[in-house]
């Protein structure tokens, strides 16, 4: 492994951290997930997926990458997502980017419930919200949605649905 690599990976939540990274925790390792995009005409485009969660920053914050469609095929989307508790809001800071598609944004992610949501806004100024639902220890539910403004009702927009294939 790179020296780069070696100095981003950590094996577990830094030991000051542990109790306020359950959060996200639990989608350490690997995934293959179903992708359904919502288009406005009401129409759907499916593909495959996979996405690939770690401890980082000797274990302060988790690291992951979505990749659509699976490989060997060629990305049409591949970007990670850094994520990090801030104790002074109680809740986690999720900064995304596509560089593939120059799609970026910024989120705020608290659990709700059973579920976990993050709100922001995309690089195109649209609020955005991102809920992980039916949470299990092999599978989740991902939806994505947004809105032009707070007054206006939330439209999906994509959706992953997960299986868990490795630790």
């Amino acid at each position: 492994m790179s020296t780069f690599f070696t100095a981003l990976m950590s094996e577990a939540p830094a030991p000051e951290r542990w109790k306020d990274m359950d959060l996200y925790g639990w989608l350490i390792g690997s995934w293959d997930m179903d992708t359904l995009h919502h288009l406005g005409d009401g129409t759907v485009e499916k593909w495959d997926g996979e996405c690939h969660f770690g401890w980082v920053l000797e274990g302060r914050a988790i690291q992951d990458l979505w990749i659509r469609p699976r490989r060997p095929a060629p990305s049409i989307m591949s970007g990670p997502t850094l994520r990090v508790f801030d104790p002074s809001i109680g809740g986690w800071h999720i900064i995304w980017s596509d560089p593939l598609n120059q799609d970026y944004g910024r989120q705020i992610g608290r659990a709700e419930g059973k579920d976990i949501v993050q709100i922001g806004e995309d690089s195109r100024g649209l609020l955005a919200r991102w809920r992980f639902t039916g949470i299990a220890a092999d599978s989740f539910h991902w939806i994505g949605e947004e809105r032009a403004a707070e007054s206006n009702p939330w439209r999906v927009t994509y959706e992953h649905f997960a299986r868990r294939t490795g630790s």
